[in-house]
């Protein structure tokens, strides 16, 4: 239930939320989207720490590139 609740939340805000932001994420796919297939696919807590670490890496002083979910 609650990774359902967080899936919602992670979609309302790529779709009312992100669009009014300007494009910042240096990995495709994007880090909201990845945060979304990560926890879909391995749960709140496990894709939740997936989703964090990418975030946390998604700073102005890396690459970034393609980097898929696990």
């Amino acid at each position: 239930m609650l990774t359902r609740l967080v899936l919602v939340l992670i979609r309302f805000y790529q779709r009312w939320i992100s669009p009014g932001l300007p494009a910042a994420c240096r990995y495709t796919p994007t880090c909201s989207e990845y945060s979304y297939q990560a926890i879909a696919k391995y749960g709140i807590i496990k894709g939740g720490m997936l989703a964090v670490w990418r975030i946390i890496r998604c700073n102005p002083f890396t690459r970034g590139g393609y980097d898929p979910v696990p």
